[in-house]
């Protein structure tokens, strides 16, 4: 089996380039690390690469980034991925401080990159916008989450972190509680990606910072039941919902098979299960409005 660790990066294409790469500065606080032509590559201020744009037609998120487990060579990967029906390609230097990676589409038609080596970028740190940890997680819509979380399960080598009843399951490839998440719908599309900050003051200022720049924050402040982040969730430019978020649950020892205890866990211990549907998701907090409900129809 494959065995993906982190969420590297996100691809994203953009008809309004410059627009996005504003936003990406100057909102949530990356820095532009390099650019080559109409892709522009943007990293925390620790050079750690989370974000690459592209100019396309329209907007969406055409790839991910996943730093996997250097016991298997990319050929046995290759291997791998093809006795499950998933031909990929081996590139060179297709991203900066990633010399190496191997390209696939999954099932849902998302290009997937899976990379062992890589560096961190020289920047220079930005002095604006939120300035987060790191790229978090991502979630998308898909018309069979059950089938596309068993590919991420069975070919990558996640685990099964939660399920809101048969419609949402949440993925960890890491100690967090969920790196991707699969949320039942109509259209297959991404529905949120999600940065981690580093405290309540951090994301109270990135909720100052929100009300500065006219984002509505469209949810949040709210504590969520699986996972227990803390999150606030705003709309960018590209009117692709974007969460900041705190106090993520993480699995530390995956042999033990709990969460790392905090107090407002409501299971003690917090293992992985089923939340029904019937009960209110959160531990506290507003419900979301109007300009988030519009994400779900």
């Amino acid at each position: 089996m494959i065995k993906a660790k982190r969420l590297g990066y996100a691809y994203f294409e953009t008809a309004d380039l410059e627009q996005q790469i504003d936003y990406f500065q100057n909102v949530v606080g990356l820095t532009v690390a390099a650019r080559d032509g109409n892709r522009v590559f943007l990293a925390t201020n620790t050079g750690l690469l989370s974000v690459v744009l592209q100019k396309a037609a329209e907007q969406r998120c055409a790839r991910l980034g996943f730093e996997v487990s250097p016991e298997l060579s990319f050929e046995d990967m290759k291997k791998r991925l093809l006795a499950d029906g998933f031909p990929s390609d081996i590139r060179s230097d297709a991203l900066p401080g990633t010399p190496k990676s191997l390209t696939f589409t999954d099932p849902k038609g998302t290009q997937v990159d899976l990379f062992s080596e890589w560096s961190f970028l020289p920047v220079t740190p930005v002095t604006s916008g939120a300035g987060p940890n790191k790229l978090g997680h991502l979630a998308w819509v898909c018309q069979d989450p059950k089938a596309i979380s068993d590919f991420y399960v069975n070919v990558l080598g996640f685990r099964v972190s939660d399920w809101i009843g048969d419609y949402f399951g949440f993925l960890r490839c890491g100690v967090d509680h969920h790196t991707v998440n699969f949320i039942r719908g109509p259209q297959e599309r991404m529905h949120h990606f999600a940065f981690e900050l580093r405290d309540p003051t951090h994301l109270h200022n990135a909720c100052d910072l929100l009300g500065r720049k006219k984002l509505e924050i469209v949810w949040g402040p709210v504590r969520h039941g699986p996972g227990h982040n803390v999150a606030a969730y705003h709309r960018n430019p590209d009117d692709q919902m974007v969460e900041f978020f705190i106090d993520l649950d993480k699995m530390l020892d995956e042999e033990l098979g709990y969460f790392d205890p905090r107090p407002w866990h409501g299971d003690r211990p917090q293992k992985p299960k089923v939340w029904s549907p019937n009960e209110p998701r959160d531990k506290w907090g507003l419900p979301p409005g109007p300009n988030w409900v519009r994400q779900n129809k």
